[in-house]
């Protein structure tokens, strides 16, 4: 149909009062508005304000690992998984002997070192429900978001290895003088303890200094408890050696502080604050 000058159809009236060619968008109010400046508004038409984007809040889930934000800890946390089944329903005999095997003592030490130094950090001292196994999967994961998996690992061996060694040289030595029966070369050591004091120490390192203080004196002072109660003195030093030695390393993992991936909820949960 053809449009006259006007912008009437041939034919029909013009409509009074019309002096020349109207927008569309007037003579349909109907229809969406698509031509204009940006932000007009077709008359009558009903505006709403944009909502707000909602808070983003850091996930529950991103404390514990996953296999593919912290595989080292996944993987560790299978394997304590499986022989922790096997500490529960083995025959006692067996898991006994397992645990000798996989004990750090003198004897062993100076025997297979690198063998049981490894094996022994296999096995968690009072089954999966331990206390330190929540500590271990909490801490862990924090630090390896932080840091990485394989710098994780070897702050938890570090840990491990020298605490060993600062706890049970001295039980060698003290048999050498006469001071410890023979027996104490064949004393029952094995766990991730220590590995994980270590861990708790070097993570303080990466917090903020208002939680960073908290968790030193929480943890610390749990440790103190445990040496005055002479409850097991070699491994209570044992901890607090490692302990100190995960603070003695804030300057590497601060060094090695890369943050959390950026799938995280907006931002790290804490910085390499001083």
């Amino acid at each position: 149909m053809e449009r006259t000058a006007a912008g009437g159809v041939p034919g029909s009236a013009p409509v009074p009062g019309e002096a020349g060619l109207p927008e569309a968008a007037e003579l349909l109010d109907g229809m969406p508005r698509q031509r204009g400046p940006l932000g007009a508004t077709a008359p009558g038409a009903v505006t709403t304000q944009p909502s707000a984007p909602l808070p983003r809040l850091g996930a529950p889930w991103r404390l514990l690992p996953t296999p593919a934000g912290t595989p080292f800890t996944f993987a560790y946390a299978a394997v304590l998984t499986v022989t922790s089944l096997v500490t529960t329903y083995a025959d006692p005999d067996l898991v006994h002997a397992l645990h000798q095997g996989s004990s750090t003592d003198v004897a062993h030490l100076v025997g297979t070192p690198l063998t049981v130094l490894l094996a022994s950090a296999l096995w968690v001292a009072g089954g999966f429900v331990a206390p330190y196994t929540l500590a271990f999967l909490l801490v862990l994961t924090a630090l390896e978001r932080r840091i990485g998996g394989m710098r994780t690992a070897v702050v938890f061996l570090t840990g491990h290895v020298l605490a060993t060694l600062a706890t049970e040289v001295p039980v060698g030595l003290a048999v050498l003088a006469g001071r410890l029966p023979g027996s104490s070369l064949h004393r029952l050591d094995y766990g991730i303890s220590f590995g994980v004091a270590t861990g708790v120490g070097a993570l303080s390192g990466l917090l903020r200094p208002r939680l960073r203080w908290p968790v030193l004196v929480l943890f610390g002072g749990m440790l103190l408890q445990g040496l005055v109660e002479l409850t097991d003195p070699l491994t209570n030093w044992g901890h607090l050696i490692a302990l100190a030695i995960g603070i003695a390393m804030w300057p590497v993992v601060r060094g090695w502080y890369v943050g959390e991936p950026a799938d995280a909820a907006g931002r790290g949960a804490g910085g390499a604050g001083g």
